[in-house]
């Protein structure tokens, strides 16, 4: 699985995510977060629809089969909902791309990577 918002950073998980891909044999799962309230998740539907097909152009000129999900923030956040779905969907890795942050901005900004770093019951694979 990887998480993919259109950062370089997440460009950069997709390619690591196609390598692994080629090398475990397996297919891989882009996903993004619609994240918000009702009303601005409905305004950005349409572009994050277009990001996942972003997503999955990039990776269609090799065999590993690419299937993309976008999901609802519902009641939990960012982290709780990339963690949820990996474990319910018994993914074997998660690929994620993170920005460089001081140790005070991780403090007060807190981070989505942490916490699937920390939560997930897979392995984490992070790229900059």
């Amino acid at each position: 699985m990887v998480c993919y918002d259109g950062t370089d950073a997440a460009k950069k998980a997709l390619q690591l995510s196609l390598e692994h891909a080629e090398s475990f044999k397996s297919d891989i799962v882009v996903v993004a977060i619609l994240e918000g309230s009702t009303q601005e998740q409905l305004n950005n539907l349409d572009k994050l629809e277009l990001l996942l097909a972003d997503a999955k152009l990039l990776l269609s000129h090799n065999t590993v089969k690419v299937e993309t999900k976008l999901l609802p923030e519902n009641n939990l956040n960012t982290g709780e909902n990339l963690v949820m779905f990996a474990r319910e969907n018994n993914v074997k890795e998660i690929i994620i791309g993170i920005k460089k942050r001081s140790k005070v901005g991780k403090f007060f900004t807190g981070s989505t990577a942490q916490f699937v770093i920390l939560h997930a019951e897979c392995p984490v694979t992070t790229t900059y």
